[in-house]
């Protein structure tokens, strides 16, 4: 009887948190132009710190950080509009373990400029609508090892 007690009070608890009043549950952007994201990727100098397919910058051009920021490629897993847009609103949200100590502060942040005073709401859903298409799922791949198989004698 304990055990369903603590199963209900449990289940109950992991309910009460995915539909709690900080649930991103019912928020939703309207659709962006991915022309305009292109164009306030540049206007906003992303190029100083990142790289992304379909934005060329000059051959002398100048990166803040020792190494660019690639934006987009291929992924086991979907990158979602969700992700995208907390990674420029809050950077400092996800930084994996892999990223080099030249892209984080000495307290572990993003080195990413804070752009919430800067883009409007319009401006940060058009960078979106350029950037999701950017990144591709790549299934992942088994190993090519085959089953060993039994042969008889010839």
């Amino acid at each position: 009887m304990k055990i369903q007690s603590l199963i209900i009070v449990v289940g109950t608890a992991l309910a009460l948190v995915g539909c709690g009043p900080n649930s991103s549950r019912g928020f939703s952007l309207p659709e962006g132009d991915p022309v305009l994201g292109a164009q306030n990727f540049e206007k906003f100098r992303c190029t100083d710190c990142h790289q992304v397919e379909g934005i060329d910058v000059a051959e002398d051009h100048e990166y803040v950080l020792v190494r660019p920021v690639p934006i987009g490629g291929s992924s086991a897993s979907v990158t979602t509009y969700g992700e995208l847009v907390t990674s420029i609103i809050n950077p400092s949200h996800k930084i994996t373990r892999r990223q080099p100590v030249s892209m984080t502060t000495d307290n572990g942040e993003s080195k990413m400029r804070n752009m919430n005073d800067i883009l409007t709401v319009t401006e940060l859903v058009d960078l979106v609508a350029f950037l999701q298409p950017k990144y591709k799922v790549e299934p992942y791949r088994t190993s090519e090892y085959r089953l060993y198989e039994l042969r008889t004698p010839e």
